[in-house]
């Protein structure tokens, strides 16, 4: 035997999952989602720990409320974003033209964004009205607001640029975006000016999206004008008002699941150090979930031609692989939470607020149970079961608010509330899995669509 067979063996060892990679999915993309991703994960923590050093805990505490309210205008999505990618992705794969889609995906941008503006304005009035905060204070307030709640107009972009494969140019600009607002976050370290941050941070948003907008005009997915754009909206809502509803239905738990905390805590256990302990855990807990979307979002295309074509031994392929590639960074995550967890907050809080060693522990579960929830999740919302979403939706808020009047009731501090929605986070993940079993991979094996 030639003395290079090993070397040759090991090479062809490396290109057989490169290759497996490569039939499911664009690795150019995957290379893009991974950056992103951890930019994302990266952000939360830079803004943590800029925060920490920049504000005192008051004040650091206002701006997690602000930014968690801005993030909350998702509620009105109803999931018509993730409806317009199912409607979309089904004319691209079969190659047909509608006027009426693409007009519909403009209103919607265009009704987010005049949202946003409104909502802005309604927090600039309040923090005016506030006794105590001066007019900086409250345009500075208002700007953050804006910051955060400017993600629900880059959301609809994001899901028409993946239906009609637009998906690797949008996250380069995704790219930018998280590189951008990170270099602007820690340049308040060197003495940039707050006001100046959130101004900055705001125009490379309106720069983004211009340059989003126009690739998707170019690719006829939406419509270079605002006449018609309400009427538009009145026929999207007629035309899907009952997946709107089911999808709704499911927005608004998801949006409660993952906010109602940001209301409860401040209201039950007080601002500062609760508010702050509640934060970074989340951070890390949705950090994770934007870390789990480079692994996800890849196979999507592939598990819509699947599913379309009744194809279930590639369907379950791609899944089985996403969450293969979701798992790898959980699983060093978790054994960095758990070697040296306490270290790393330390380092990230400061004097701000201690995160207690339990919490750390509860964290590690629910990466875990994370990781389940997001895969089977993300089959169901791409491949159009939003009736079977909103129903683990339904039982998560209903069991989230029983929780709540537990933890309440018994009087436990801010560590039995974070391991009480733990528990309910952990069925939920069970019941999707449960969902995407019984509902995709059994139609899929049976070679037909969904009705």
């Amino acid at each position: 035997m030639s003395v290079d067979t090993p070397i040759i063996d090991r090479k062809s060892a490396l290109r057989s999952p490169l290759r497996l990679l490569g039939s499911l999915m664009s690795l150019r993309f995957l290379a893009l989602r991974i950056c992103t991703a951890a930019a994302a994960v990266a952000f939360g923590l830079v803004q943590t720990f800029v925060f920490a050093r920049v504000l005192n805990a008051q004040d650091f505490s206002l701006y997690i409320l602000v930014g968690s309210l801005g993030m909350s205008l998702w509620l009105f999505d109803l999931g018509a974003a993730k409806i317009l990618y199912v409607r979309q992705r089904a004319l691209y794969i079969a190659g047909d033209k509608d006027g009426n889609v693409p007009a519909q995906s403009t209103g919607v941008v265009i009704g987010y964004a005049a949202l946003v503006a409104l909502c802005t304005l309604i927090c600039l009035a309040v923090m005016l009205l506030t006794p105590n905060v001066p007019l900086l204070d409250a345009v500075e307030f208002a700007l953050f607001f804006s910051f955060a709640a400017l993600n629900l107009v880059w959301y609809p972009l994001r899901n028409v640029s993946a239906a009609v494969d637009e998906y690797v140019p949008f996250e380069g600009l995704e790219a930018i975006r998280r590189i951008g607002h990170i270099v602007l976050m820690l340049a308040m370290l060197i003495g940039l000016p707050l006001a100046a941050f959130l101004v900055l941070a705001n125009a490379l948003w309106f720069a983004l999206f211009t340059v989003a907008i126009k690739r998707l005009v170019a690719k006829r997915a939406m419509l270079l004008r605002l006449r018609g754009a309400t009427a538009a909206l009145k026929r999207f809502w007629h035309e899907n008002k009952h997946a709107l509803l089911r999808s709704g239905n499911y927005a608004a738990g998801e949006l409660t699941v993952y906010n109602f905390p940001y209301m409860i805590v401040p209201a039950v256990f007080g601002l500062g150090a609760p508010m702050i302990i509640l934060d970074t855990v989340f951070k890390v807990f949705r950090g994770a979930t934007l870390i789990y979307a480079a692994g996800l979002d890849p196979v999507v295309p592939q598990q819509t031609r699947a599913f379309a074509a009744g194809d279930v031994a590639t369907l379950k392929k791609a899944t089985l692989t996403s969450a293969v590639l979701c798992a790898i960074p959980t699983l060093v995550l978790c054994a960095l939470l758990l070697v040296a967890g306490d270290e790393l907050f330390g380092l990230l809080l400061g004097k701000a607020a201690t995160i207690p060693h339990d919490v750390t522990l509860i964290l590690v579960v629910l990466l875990l149970a994370n990781l389940a929830q997001n895969v089977a999740n993300n089959v169901l919302l791409h491949l159009g079961f939003f009736h079977e979403i909103a129903r683990v939706a339904t039982f998560l808020v209903i069991a989230m608010a029983a929780m709540t009047g537990i933890v309440i009731a018994a009087g436990l501090e801010i560590t039995g509330f974070i391991a009480g929605y733990a528990i309910v986070y952990i069925a939920g993940g069970v019941l999707y899995v449960s969902y995407m079993v019984r509902g995709p991979f059994r139609i899929a094996a049976q070679g037909r669509k969904q009705g």
